[in-house]
């Protein structure tokens, strides 16, 4: 089974998803740095306030002291932590790119992933979540839920993150678009069915899915136990 094919059926199932929602591109990062070890609910919260206050851009948050940046985006929870990751994101864009998004965007993929990589606070699923959806660039975004999926699919065996990067990236055609909608895909797929404890009846993959039938041969049997 094709990773490609994995894409079309979710595609089919749930529909485009228009992912990443915002009005500009610092509003995507901001949410890309914001949504770690968070929900996606709190993290709107969040860049509400930010909004409200005028807050929302890069000179606005080089300018801001930490203590007012952090009682804004409070909601979106560790914001403490949170809100020295966009410090140090807005002063690295200051100091080496005149605080100038479309400068740092102008680099080829290989040298933005590793200055995004370089920033305190920016791992590699919010760097290549801020390459693919803000100034789309081909890096495909991996996170727990693809691991998780395509893990019970039997399609990776490996779950090192560049790993499984390059397994989605040599796989699909190299088209942003696709990208983006497939990361929003698995995470659709991952929130409704692919949980910890999983739904399996109802997934759109559950015949191709050795996991789910396993998990359903498990049941059955308890049952008859």
């Amino acid at each position: 089974m094709k990773i490609h094919t994995i894409y079309k059926i979710l595609l089919n199932h749930f529909g485009k998803q228009f992912w990443w929602p915002a009005e500009t591109k610092f509003e995507i990062i901001t949410g890309a740095i914001l949504t770690q070890q968070t929900s996606w609910k709190n993290v709107e919260i969040a860049i509400r306030r930010l909004k409200i206050h005028k807050k929302l851009t890069p000179k606005a948050i080089y300018e801001i002291p930490l203590p007012e940046l952090e009682e804004i985006i409070k909601p979106s929870g560790f914001y403490k932590i949170k809100a020295r990751r966009l410090k140090n994101f807005v002063n690295f864009l200051f100091e080496n790119y005149d605080g100038d998004l479309n400068k740092l965007s102008s680099l080829d993929e290989s040298l933005l992933r590793k200055q995004l990589l370089s920033v305190n606070g920016i791992g590699k699923e919010t760097a290549d979540a801020i390459m693919l959806y803000a100034f789309d660039k081909l890096s495909f975004v991996v996170d727990g839920y693809t691991i998780r999926i395509f893990s019970r699919l039997g399609l990776i065996n490996e779950i090192g993150y560049e790993r499984v990067k390059r397994i989605f990236e040599t796989n699909l055609p190299k088209n942003v678009e696709i990208y983006k909608e497939y990361h929003a895909l698995i995470v659709e797929l991952g929130k409704n069915f692919c949980r910890k404890i999983p739904k399996c009846l109802y997934c759109p993959l559950k015949k191709r899915c050795k996991y789910a039938n396993n998990y359903d041969a498990t049941k059955k049997i308890g049952k008859k136990n």
